[in-house]
């Protein structure tokens, strides 16, 4: 299953789940990053870190260490 930080500009998305129970998973969920929910990779800065999506109707930005923790499958759209 693929990583959300392993998606390509314009890829979109469903994520899967969140790895882990800490303070960092439970803030990547209160940014909306649930199950089911669509994510679009939108572009990532200059050095390739950090990297921003679009769920939820907002633009958020994510390190690769974070994103790295959310599980997505590729969206069929």
């Amino acid at each position: 299953m693929p990583l959300l930080n392993e998606l390509r500009e314009g890829d979109q998305a469903i994520i899967e789940s969140v790895d882990g129970t800490d303070s960092i998973a439970m803030r990547l969920m209160e940014m909306g990053l649930l199950p089911e929910e669509p994510i679009e990779m939108i572009g990532r800065a200059p050095l390739g870190d950090p990297l921003e999506y679009r769920v939820s109707g907002c633009q958020i930005s994510l390190r690769k260490v974070e994103a790295s923790r959310v599980s997505v499958r590729l969206s069929t759209q």
